[in-house]
């Protein structure tokens, strides 16, 4: 089931933190509970994502894009996502997680997040391709941005992440039955 009591959680405790830019870094606490894990006894590969929802719509509220949302009466999907994972979270662990826009283009914003272990350890690293809808389509990035007082031209996004989406552009859709 859905973190939804923690992600009220998160709400409720960053509703009144001070705003970020567009380039800030988010920071959040969280522990890995029992029902996190699969049968090997590890943070659940499916949990890690929500568990990244949990960084990543704290972060959307404190850049103003909640406010846009709910505005504009837009919804926030995600488009695709890349997740490495490198280090087991296992039963009541403790984890910082960083979340950032990394850039934009017409489509898209990008989003990077991280789960870090109490010694400094990163154990899981996403990139998150997001996109806004609106009336049963997507909306234009620079439209987004506008409503959300942003007018600097988004960063260069790193080499590494516009190949791993490009490739992912590639690839065909619907994909063959298998």
């Amino acid at each position: 089931m859905y973190p939804f009591l923690r992600l009220a959680k998160e709400i409720v405790k960053f509703r009144g933190a001070p705003p970020l830019g567009a380039q800030d870094v988010h920071v959040s606490h969280h522990r890995i509970w029992p029902w996190d894990l699969d049968f090997m006894s590890e943070l659940n590969n499916g949990r890690t994502l929500s568990i990244f929802d949990l960084g990543r719509i704290p972060f959307a509220m404190r850049s103003g894009l909640f406010r846009v949302l709910r505005k504009r009466r837009w919804g926030l999907t995600i488009a695709g996502s890349i997740v490495r994972y490198r280090r087991r979270l296992t039963n009541l662990q403790r984890i910082e997680m960083q979340s950032k826009m990394l850039g934009w283009d017409d489509r898209f914003i990008y989003i990077e997040q991280s789960m870090w272990t109490r010694d400094g350890t990163c154990a899981n690293h996403g990139i998150f391709r997001a996109a806004l809808v609106g009336e049963g389509r997507m909306v234009p990035t620079g439209d987004i941005l506008r409503e959300m007082g942003i007018t600097d031209t988004s960063p260069a996004l790193p080499d590494w992440v516009a190949a791993l989406f490009a490739a992912d552009d590639d690839r065909p859709w619907p994909p063959d039955r298998i």
